[in-house]
């Protein structure tokens, strides 16, 4: 469903948006909600979001609060800091977003002024082990607040167990927090759910006061360095929301896979509009969208409170007048507020009762479209009844030309240039015109080239983020400050250049490289340090829109299974010579490695009894199977010198590096001066896996530091002119 899942960059924004967060928690640790829709709060909270929604519910009183002034303040204060984040932060980030930092120093104020960290705590599980919030510091955390008493706990939950069999290779942990009198109540529940994460035994309060928590369930997404940056919190009274519908926003903040995207290799993503049938608010017939046939729709959840949404319909209130009535797309909204007097009242006091609104009480059609997540979530369908582009909120610099572009695409008339004159476009812009080659993109590393480093948290890392973004460092480029979603990833303009060369050329080196040659484009960053291997020639049809596109879609499917997984980067044209042979002139070298467990590889396989099991044995000796290595079949006492992880498992073969006088480098790879995670990670994730070694890819440095032989290698920042 299109609906459980964001497509970044290309068909799904989340900019400024109204997260419907009720109610609003205050200082003095009480709350009084008043008029709105269903109640749950929900955003990622480094995006820019909208405004605070209230809702008509009953005043949840969880337990008797003990007093502690202390921890309650720190609560209050913590969880007020995140509402202004969601009320204010949009205004922050959405100015953010028009200019480039002026300097270094502005870029860290900026994000230092939109984090917000979760508050320490500690206590015991519900098994009865002491744990400690701190315990959890340096991997990303999703930290679930419950109480086993409320309906909608058993799908936040549901949502958490559907994603915890991927934390050790997507790296994040997640805990949960039990509030309420009776443990025993949260025991069964977790036995119920089979949970196998930890869970806090909360049933004093201190930890929900340390947060400030009064609602009985709060998702919080905390990344390693302790910021919040998801925030989705839940009441007794609201409307249930399904597992499917938290697990898409769990997904979209751990950017994991998600679920349904680019499904079966298949080129043609959009899927069919589902079918709804509503009364309208204000009486009159009821709307189906089969009625629609054969005509374009534009379908709008909104809110009428909700300045975002109220900025998005002013728009189409004008554009959709200027398109011929032949040909114009139909404006349907469906309100989250199932108060008909006052959505009809607010609209017309707006001047915007202009076009039919369903009422949707039971959530029943935002189920069907899975939206949860925020408004306004608009979705554009075709006349033939597929949803083609859906955008979460609604940014005043950006949206309305985008959604020109796209109106025009929909009713099949000249779609109008829109770009950006002085900066970056953005690959959701390019995808209007080119929906094919957006299409195969996604089907490359590039389009998840973002997504890699939130996972290993690197991404404030400058010295990874500059290959990872579009315009990083440039003019209208990605910068830290404003951390532009829609520049995320190696998108269009990384190879094709600002605005794809359709305005005004600027000085790059894809346009030097003409118009079918990206070398200098590629090389960038490509380069020896990062990229060992890196051949154009060989890799050009890995992220060619028209090689992609010539493929069958069993073999697009296998461009996103085989994601991931290690390349081997050694040379394969030269024999093994034997780490013997290197301590001649490497002795130092030989001594320290002599020392690690690479040269004692052998013995874990003595002590478990698999030393003649091929399998075992490929990642325990040097060369198997391979001219001069360790032969297929062969016995580990048979050759000391080859039973183990020598030199040239890592280095390469050194016959021909051994030639003659020795000088000759042959197909010896110097490792002291490459990229820990983009080179070495590749040589050593073949054998340590997920399966053999779970989390080593996001341990990679400290391991290699812990039996490093050689020069420690440098990394000095990057600029825009190296790049």
């Amino acid at each position: 469903m299109l609906g459980a899942s964001k497509q970044r960059a290309v068909g799904y924004d989340s900019r400024m948006q109204c997260t419907p967060l009720e109610p609003a928690i205050c200082a003095t640790n009480s709350f009084r909600a008043h008029g709105g829709a269903g109640a749950f709060a929900s955003g990622r909270i480094r995006s820019p979001v909208g405004c605070v929604v209230m809702t008509t519910i009953e005043q949840v009183d969880i337990r008797p609060v003990p007093a502690r002034s202390r921890a309650s303040a720190a609560g209050a204060t913590f969880v007020v800091g995140l509402l202004l984040v969601l009320c204010t932060g949009g205004l922050l980030a959405n100015a953010a977003e028009t200019s480039a930092p002026a300097s270094p120093t502005d870029a860290k104020a900026s994000d230092h002024r939109q984090e917000h960290r979760l508050p320490s705590f500690q206590g015991r599980t519900l098994d009865g082990k002491s744990l400690s919030s701190v315990s959890f510091s340096g991997k990303r955390l999703i930290l679930l607040c419950f109480n086993p008493g409320i309906e909608q706990a058993t799908a936040y939950a549901q949502a958490l167990a559907n994603v915890a069999a991927e934390r050790s290779r997507y790296n994040f942990q997640i805990a949960a927090v039990a509030m309420g009198l009776d443990p025993a109540n949260a025991r069964a529940f977790v036995a119920r759910l089979g949970l196998d994460f930890p869970v806090f035994d909360d049933s004093d309060a201190y930890i929900a006061q340390r947060l400030g928590l009064q609602s009985p369930l709060a998702l919080l997404g905390i990344d390693g360095e302790g910021r919040v940056g998801l925030a989705r919190i839940g009441f007794e009274h609201e409307p249930a929301i399904p597992a499917a519908a938290i697990e898409a926003s769990v997904r979209e903040y751990l950017r994991l896979p998600r679920v349904g995207a680019v499904a079966n290799g298949e080129l043609d993503q959009r899927p069919k509009a589902p079918p709804f049938e509503a009364e309208r608010v204000g009486g009159g017939d009821r709307l189906r969208l089969s009625d629609l046939s054969g005509k374009p729709v534009v379908l709008a959840f909104f809110l009428p409170t909700c300045p975002h949404c109220r900025d998005a319909l002013r728009f189409f209130k004008s554009e959709l007048a200027r398109i011929p009535e032949k040909i114009r797309p139909m404006l349907v909204g469906v309100s989250i507020d199932s108060r008909a007097y006052a959505v009809q009242a607010t609209l017309e006091n707006e001047k915007l009762d202009f076009f039919p609104v369903l009422n949707d009480p039971e959530r029943e059609i935002a189920a069907a479209y899975g939206a949860f997540a925020g408004v306004p979530d608009i979705l554009l369908i075709d006349a033939g009844g597929r949803i083609f582009y859906r955008g979460l909120g609604w940014a005043e610099q950006r949206d309305p030309k985008l959604m020109r572009m796209r109106l025009a695409l929909l009713t099949g008339t000249e779609v109008p240039m829109l770009l950006e004159r002085d900066g970056f476009s953005g690959s959701d812009a390019c995808a209007v015109c080119h929906p094919t080659q957006t299409a195969t993109w996604m089907f490359t590393d590039h389009s998840i080239a973002f997504d890699s480093l939130v996972t290993r948290a690197a991404d404030h890392d400058p010295k990874c983020v500059s290959c990872h973004v579009v315009g990083f460092g440039e003019r209208g480029g990605y910068s830290e400050a404003a951390r532009q979603e829609y520049l995320e990833n190696v998108g269009c303009e990384s190879c094709h250049g600002p605005s794809g060369g359709h305005l005004a050329a600027r000085s790059k080196p894809a346009a030097a490289a003409g118009p079918t040659d990206y070398r200098l484009a590629c090389k960038r960053c490509h380069d020896a340090e990062h990229s060992l291997g890196f051949e154009y020639e060989s890799f050009l049809p890995k992220i060619s829109h028209a090689a992609i596109a010539a493929l069958g879609d069993a073999d697009r499917e296998k461009l996103v299974t085989g994601r991931g997984k290690p390349r081997d980067l050694l040379p394969a044209n030269s024999a093994i010579a034997g780490s013997s042979t290197c301590k001649r002139c490497h002795e130092r070298e030989y001594a320290v490695w002599s020392r690690s467990a690479h040269a004692r590889s052998v013995e874990s396989l003595r002590k478990e009894r698999k030393e003649t099991r091929a399998e075992c044995l490929r990642c325990h000796v040097t060369g198997y199977g391979r001219p001069g290595g360790f032969p297929d079949g062969g016995r580990v006492s048979s050759d000391e010198d080859l039973a183990r992880v020598g030199c040239e498992s890592c280095h390469g073969p050194g016959a021909e590096h051994v030639k003659g006088d020795g000088k000759h480098l042959g197909n010896i790879v110097k490792l002291g001066d490459k990229c820990d995670s983009c080179v070495i990670l590749q040589i050593c994730g073949g054998c340590h896996d997920d399966a053999n070694d779970p989390g080593f890819r996001f341990d990679v440095t400290r391991k290699i530091d812990a039996q490093r032989h050689g020069p420690a290698r440098e990394e000095p920042a990057r600029t825009p002119k190296e790049k």
